[in-house]
Order: C-alpha cells, then sequence, then structure tokens
C-alpha cells in the first residue's frame, strides 16, 4: 500500500510538473500568437494553411481511430480474461480440495484477475464514453468550421478577383479610348492643314475628335474610378477580411491542437483512476499468495485421509510343530484372515469396495446412504467415521434450526389469521404447521440417532487408544508370543481378540495423530513389559511401594488432555521423568511430582515429548 501511494505522490507530483509546463508553454504561445497570427503573417498562404489545417483535423481522425482500435483491444482483454477466470473456476468435484490454502489461495487469485477484468472494462467504457465521443465531436465541428472558413475565403478572393478583371477591363477601355482619341486628333490636324478639304470634312474631323477625346476622358475616368475601388477592395481584403478568416483557420487548428493534448491527458487520466484498484488487485493477489500454509495443507491431508487405524505390530514366529494337526488347516486360514485385516489398514478403500461386493445380497438397503455407504459409515476407518458422523450430526442440526424457524413462522401466522379473520384462514396454515412438525420430528430422531452412532465411535476410539489396552494388547498378543515359552497360538488367539485397528490416536491436525516420527522410540526394550508383567494387569496403575528408577527426563513438546484410561495430562514445556520407554505402541510412561509430596504416573503419546535418556 505503501508502494502504492508513493506511485500515486510520485505520478501526482510529475503531473503537476507537466501541468505547470503546459501552462508556461499555453503563455509563451499566447504572447507569440499575440505577436505572430496567420491573419498577418501568413496573408498569401491561404491554399496551404487549407491543406494544413485539412491534415491536422486528418491527424485528430487518426488518433480517434487509435483510440477505438485500443478501446476494441481493452474489451477483449477483459472479455478474455473473464473467459479464462471462468474455465478456471472450481469444478464441483473439485470443491472438497477448497479447504487446502494453496487451492484457497487459487480462488482469490482468480477472483483478483476478475476484478481486474473489471476495470478494463471500466477503462474500455470511460475511452468510448468520455475520449471518443469527444474527438468525434470536435473533429466533426472542425469540419465544418473549416468549410465555412474556406468558403468565406473562397468568397472573398471571389470579389476581389472581379474587382481586378473590372478594373483589367476599364483599363483597356482607357487605352484603346485614349488611343482613338489621339488618332482623331492627328486626323483633324491633317484635315485642317489639308487645303483641299472643304470646310465641312474638316468640321466633321473636328467633331470626331471632339468625340474620342470625350470618349477617352470618359474610359479615363471609369479607369479611376475602378482602380480606386480595387485599390480599397484589395487594401480591405488583405488587412481585414482574409485575417479575419485566417485567423478563424489558426483558432480552429488551435482548437484540434489543444483537443489533441486534453483527450491524451484525459486518456492517461482513464487509465490512472482505475490504477489504485489494480494496485489493490495485485496487493490482493500477493496477500493470496501469502496466505498459502503448507503445513497447514499437510495437517488438513492427515485430517482427511487419517484412518485412526495403528500400524501392525511384529509378526510372531509360529511353531508349528506345537500345534494340533487337525487345527493347521484352521489356524492357516486365521493367518491369512489377519493377513488380509494388515492389508486393509493401508489400503480402507479397496477393503470397503470388497464388503459392498461380498454383502450385496446380505445388507439392508435402508442402512446404505446415497454413495453406498453403511448408515453409521461403520465401513469407513474410524477416523473418516467420526468426521462424517459430525458432518452428518452438523447438518441435521443446521435443517432442524431451519425448520424450526419455518414452524415458528407458520405459527405466529396462525395467531395472526385468528385474531384477524381478514387477512386469512388459519386452517390453510393448520397442514403447513403439521408437515412442518413431521418433518422436525423425524430430523430429531435422525439427530438423535446419529449422536448414537457418534456417541458408540468415540467410546470404540477411547477404548481402542487407551495406554492400557494397547500395553494388555502387546502383552497378550504378538510381542509377548515372541518371548513367551510357552505355546504359541495360545497368545495368538488371545490377539485376535483385539482389535486389528486399536492403538492409534484420533486427534488430527497435531501431534497426536501419531504419524510424524518420535524422537525418543527405541525399540527393544522389554523392561517396561517385564515390569507390567510382574504388577499385574488389574494393578496396573496403582501406585508402587518402590518406584521405578527413571530412564531420562522428557520435555513436553505440545499440550495433551488425558482422555483416555491411563494417561495424564502435560502442558506445553513441562519436564518430565521417563520410566518406561516406547513398547511400540506410541506410548511412553512418565512421571511428575504432586502437591501432595508424591508422583502422577501415567501415558503420554511419544510424539508429544522429547526426551533424554540416561547413558
Amino acid at each position: 500500500m505503501k508502494l502504492c501511494n508513493e506511485s500515486v505522490a510520485s505520478s501526482s507530483s510529475s503531473r503537476h510538473s507537466s501541468n505547470n509546463k503546459l501552462a508556461e508553454s499555453e503563455n509563451a504561445a499566447a504572447e507569440n500568437s499575440n505577436n505572430m497570427s496567420w491573419g498577418t503573417e501568413l496573408w498569401d498562404q491561404n491554399e496551404n494553411l487549407g491543406i494544413h489545417t485539412n491534415r491536422g483535423i486528418d491527424a485528430l481522425d487518426k488518433f480517434a481511430n487509435f483510440l477505438r482500435d485500443r478501446v476494441t483491444i481493452e474489451t477483449e482483454y477483459a472479455g478474455k480474461l473473464r473467459r479464462l477466470v471462468k474455465n478456471y473456476q472450481p469444478k464441483k468435484k473439485e470443491e472438497e480440495d477448497n479447504e487446502f490454502t494453496s487451492m484457497q489461495a487459487f480462488r482469490n487469485l482468480l477472483k483478483e484477475v476478475g476484478d481486474l477484468a473489471g476495470q478494463r472494462e471500466v477503462v474500455s467504457e470511460s475511452l468510448q464514453l468520455q475520449i471518443i465521443q469527444g474527438v468525434t465531436l470536435l473533429s466533426k465541428a472542425l469540419r465544418e468550421d473549416r468549410k465555412k472558413c474556406l468558403s468565406d475565403g473562397a468568397m472573398l478572393q471571389q470579389n476581389l478577383t472581379t474587382q481586378l478583371s473590372s478594373l483589367e477591363r476599364a483599363k483597356r477601355n482607357y487605352e484603346k479610348a485614349y488611343r482613338d482619341s489621339e488618332k482623331a486628333v492627328d486626323n483633324y490636324k491633317k484635315a485642317d492643314m489639308d487645303l483641299n478639304l472643304s470646310r465641312a470634312e474638316v468640321e466633321r474631323y473636328k467633331n470626331i475628335m471632339t468625340s474620342k477625346i470625350q470618349q477617352s476622358d470618359d474610359a479615363k475616368n471609369e479607369y479611376a474610378n475602378q482602380l480606386q475601388k480595387t485599390n480599397n477592395l484589395q487594401q480591405q481584403h488583405f488587412s481585414i477580411l482574409l485575417p479575419a478568416v485566417l485567423s478563424r483557420l489558426q483558432e480552429l487548428d488551435e482548437k484540434r491542437t489543444r483537443g489533441i493534448r486534453e483527450f491524451i491527458i484525459g486518456a492517461a487520466e482513464v487509465e490512472s483512476s482505475v490504477a489504485p484498484i489494480i494496485a489493490r488487485c495485485m496487493e490482493g493477489i500477493v496477500k493470496a499468495g501469502e496466505s498459502i500454509n503448507e503445513k497447514e495443507d499437510s495437517f488438513k491431508v492427515i485430517e482427511r485421509y487419517q484412518s485412526g487405524f495403528a500400524p501392525p505390530t511384529d509378526i510372531p514366529f509360529e511353531d508349528l510343530s506345537k500345534l494340533d494337526p487337525d487345527s493347521l488347516q484352521d489356524h492357516y486360514n486365521n493367518s491369512m484372515s489377519n493377513h488380509l485385516t494388515m492389508r486393509g489398514t493401508m489400503s480402507a478403500n479397496k477393503i470397503k469396495k470388497r464388503v459392498g461386493i461380498f454383502n450385496i445380497f446380505g445388507s439392508n438397503k435402508n442402512s446404505l446412504t446415497a454413495d453406498g455407504q453403511k448408515e453409521d459409515f461403520s465401513d469407513l476407518p474410524p477416523n473418516q467415521q467420526r468426521k462424517k458422523l459430525q458432518a452428518k450430526i452438523a447438518e441435521l442440526q443446521q435443517k432442524i434450526a431451519q425448520e424450526t424457524n419455518a414452524r415458528d413462522g407458520l405459527m405466529k401466522m396462525k395467531i395472526v389469521y385468528e385474531a384477524n379473520s381478514s387477512l386469512g384462514n388459519p386452517m390453510t396454515v393448520e397442514g403447513q404447521l403439521n408437515e412442518s412438525e413431521h418433518k422436525l420430528e423425524k430430523l430429531k430422531i435422525d439427530l438423535k440417532k446419529y449422536q448414537g452412532y457418534f456417541e458408540r465411535a468415540n467410546q470404540a476410539q477411547v477404548a481402542n487408544n487407551s495406554p492400557q489396552a494397547n500395553r494388555n494388547q502387546l502383552q497378550n498378543g504378538h510381542r509377548t508370543s515372541r518371548h513367551s515359552n510357552g505355546s504359541a497360538d495360545d497368545h495368538h488367539d488371545e490377539g485376535d481378540d483385539q482389535p486389528d485397528d486399536a492403538g492409534s490416536l484420533s486427534s488430527s491436525a497435531s501431534p497426536e495423530s501419531g504419524l510424524g516420527t518420535s524422537h525418543t522410540s527405541l525399540p527393544g526394550s522389554g523392561q517396561g513389559s517385564a515390569n507390567e508383567n510382574a504388577i499385574g494387569e488389574d494393578a496396573y496403575f496403582e501406585t508402587e511401594v518402590e518406584p521405578l528408577q527413571p530412564l531420562g527426563t522428557c520435555r513436553a513438546l505440545y499440550p495433551f488432555e488425558a482422555s483416555s484410561e491411563g494417561s495424564i495430562p502435560m502442558n506445553e514445556g513441562e519436564e518430565l521423568q521417563v520410566i518406561e520407554i516406547d513398547q511400540g505402541d506410541g506410548w511412553t510412561r512418565v512421571r511428575r511430582a504432586n502437591d501432595s509430596n508424591g508422583w502422577d504416573e501415567g501415558f503420554v503419546p511419544t510424539s508429544y515429548i522429547e526426551c533424554t535418556l540416561y547413558a
């Protein structure tokens, strides 16, 4: 924004300086125009001035054509930008990706580009309405004025030419009459000296002489009169009439030049008027880019695809020589089933499709949603099931709120109709009110049903995520079977009773999800399991007479709220003692001093702490 203000200020100051220079040039031009005018300086260049003014108006028309082409380009550019934005709008199938910051930034980018297209349209419309129309009107007016000026000039020139012709004709008549009078005088003189001619003949020559002299004097007077008229007209033509016409041409040309200046500045001001908005669009694009958070998007990927299953435990060694031969086939089938279960934790979608195929004839259609999933979404992984249930509950709550508002509106309308029957019949609202009540009751039943689904899913998850359950599973399942001296089949059967997908934290978008690599997971240590076997399952979390020796210390990287059996809460940055390291289940046993001079012990997620073990 600061950069935009600076650019606007600099452009404003440069505009002021250019305006000052323009005013100075105008003043200088005005002074020069007072001293120099076309009427006095170019009195004999009428034809060239006509050509010059015509070229000037043609230049104005050329500028108008330039603006029209630019308006066409601006319009096409804006249209193509809008078409580009429309083509790259997220499709309906891509709406689920809108939660990612990168996709949100791209949508904001498209919005800003659409605003840019709008500003180009503003430029196009402003140039069309403010500049091009003005140039067109000015060009038309200038051509009409020029035509009138040239017509007046031609008329003045025609009058002068006519007078000059009259003068030339009078001069020729005077010359002819003068020659005739001279000849008549000579003839009279010859006749008067000729003694052979009679007196009558001499008198005739004398009358001819007198007539010719009179004609010569008349022609002379006419010539003098025409000469005076011509001189007066010529003086008036070149000093008053023609300068006036040429001055009008000068004003016309100056008006055209001034118009081009104003239109060029106006076009620049049209562009400058949208520059702040375009700058804000650029700021919006930059802000959209800066809003992208790769970590947040990564957490949202975890939140979307996290199944809630725990990674499979180690596969124990199975000594087939210790098994009953009759149970070998059943044991093999159980092993294959467990293997398929482990594959299912890696690809829940494939398992879901197989369930759908094999349960075509045994499933109830009413228990399936529109997309083929179960009504309680139990065919999805635990985390995805809870998210679907949460979304369904939120949707039902919103529908209940809307239907409640509609019912309240109908009840108020019924009350108004009952109070004033002229407004309407209350019985017409009764049917709508009963239908609304029915819908509302059905929505509440569905809400209660899905809340029950959600509560059972949470209970199952809490039970599966309990540290005690995880440790018991490890003790009674595959891990203990590797160290057991008894029958491996007994331990394996006990492990089968435990869910395959237990042991994973369900909190999404946080380290509690267990997807991150722990700083302190040290496989191969059996101290914790040995202590737990010695204490026993029922007294697992009871205070021990002799506290375990700490194996090291740890610092909480994140706050943790204890929500399962055997876990304890901790604050970010809190220092704790490690009394049992992670056994591969994602939990570490820690303790801290309490206010009663005792110890609080329990499990915390391994990925939430940073451990420093003693050497």
